[in-house]
């Protein structure tokens, strides 16, 4: 058997603790499965005499992170800090710059600096390992950087933050508003006290970035992401979900267009037929188009101490075997820029909602500004109230239009004419739809 494999831990949190955990409960295992030992041998934290329900006997406690990431008595350094600066960036880059192999589950320090710190493993021969950034237990960067290496991707998609698939599915299956929804999930701790870069979207963007880049071969630029976030959701967007044969989730999508690699995130109405419809509360799921497989939908816990670390541990034992793939799929050099695709070229289907002011032919006033931007209207629907409306207030009833695949900046267009005309109470709810 090979050398004992060292490895030092930065962070000790649940995620940590519980590596550290499964480290020593599977150690025969991963001996056998590896060829080698694999040791803890030294760790960092904030609290060291704080108890983590683990054994850290014989482990060197290092106050410093970034000393612990350049020590010579460990081989692979495993970065569980967070953030994308500050302790936790230099600390991979020390370990990377001594020329150590890195596991890490930072989708933020990624999304920012990944293409940085992938040139800088390609220039000492090290390992840049990142499973447990996206997707937490979902083995998604594998299955796209080495499972599916014999395929061209056509789309990559997918359900990629736990607290908005709560949210949505609380207001879908009991009828609660979102504050409501959202209030729980922070009280239960799957939000933070500030859930805006969850519930805005911009969590999803960062694991996004990550899984567009080993799909498509672009440069990670969380920049060129168009993303709206869940808040604006309502009751009444859940139902006419439901009537219509659709259930609204947060989806990332990137896929390949004939203008580059679009990428965005936002509310989307998927088919109640579709597998990552059936996904619900806190779980995580992430379809792959592709030539070979066409239609491949992993699902799984995205979140939690013991699913994100097995997906370090099984980047440790890549590492332990002598694995060391481009970390990107490709070396630095041969990705490609990702230019951002404005949304106002984004093709297909929309749901639209308006409250139209009830007066004669307001109905049709509204399908004809539709028509005259060439959009074709697969259902116009007008409602005498949806759920979550309050009072009997007959001046405003909520029209439901459904398009075919049209641009866009045709939608935009035409709602703002629509305004213009004075048809409408209320600002227009615009829902992307995602068909299969």
């Amino acid at each position: 058997m090979n050398k004992v494999l060292r490895v030092g831990i930065a962070g000790l949190g649940t995620v940590g603790a519980s590596v550290v955990r499964l480290l020593h409960t599977q150690a025969s295992d991963l001996a056998a499965r590896t060829g080698r030992a694999i040791a803890v041998t030294g760790v960092s934290a904030r609290d060291p005499g704080r108890n983590r329900g683990v054994d850290l006997s014989g482990v060197d406690f290092f106050a410093d992170p970034v000393a612990l990431a350049r020590s010579e008595d460990i081989d692979l350094f495993v970065e569980l800090i967070g953030g994308d600066e500050g302790a936790a960036r230099k600390s991979v880059t020390g370990a990377l710059e001594a020329g150590k192999s890195v596991v890490t589950a930072n989708k933020a320090l990624l999304a920012k600096h990944g293409l940085e710190l992938a040139r800088l493993a390609e220039e000492t021969h090290a390992a840049l390992a990142f499973e447990g950034a996206v997707a937490g237990g979902i083995p998604i960067v594998k299955t796209l950087r080495e499972g599916l290496a014999g395929n061209r991707v056509a789309r990559v998609y997918g359900i990629l933050n736990g607290t908005c698939n709560y949210i949505l599915s609380r207001m879908e299956l009991e009828g609660l508003s979102f504050a409501e929804c959202l209030a729980d999930a922070q009280m239960l701790g799957y939000a933070e006290a500030d859930p805006t870069f969850d519930i805005g979207g911009f969590d999803t963007a960062h694991k996004l970035a990550i899984l567009a880049s080993l799909a498509f071969g672009v440069k990670l630029d969380a920049d060129t992401i168009a993303i709206e976030g869940i808040q604006h959701i309502s009751l009444a967007d859940i139902e006419a979900a439901a009537e219509l044969g659709f259930r609204i989730k947060l989806l990332g999508v990137a896929q390949r267009t004939g203008h580059g690699v679009e990428q965005r995130v936002h509310p989307t109405m998927v088919p109640l037929s579709s597998p990552i419809a059936q996904v619900m509360g806190v779980t995580n799921a992430v379809t792959v188009d592709a030539d070979a497989v066409n239609e491949l939908t992993l699902v799984g816990p995205g979140a939690g101490g013991m699913a994100t670390a097995s997906a370090v541990v099984a980047d440790i034992a890549d590492i332990a075997r002598g694995i060391r793939s481009a970390p990107f799929g490709l070396p630095v050099a041969h990705l490609v820029n990702a230019e951002k695709s404005p949304m106002q070229r984004h093709e297909g289907g929309y749901y639209i909602r308006l409250a139209a002011r009830n007066h004669i032919g307001a109905a049709g006033a509204i399908a004809t500004r539709m028509a005259e931007r060439g959009i074709s209207l697969e259902s116009i629907v007008q409602r005498r109230k949806l759920y979550g409306d309050s009072g009997a207030d007959d001046s405003v009833v909520p029209v439901v239009l459904v398009t075919y695949a049209t641009t866009e900046a045709s939608v935009r267009d035409a709602l703002a004419a629509i305004v213009a005309d004075g048809h409408i109470a209320e600002k227009p709810q615009v829902i992307r739809i995602e068909r299969e």
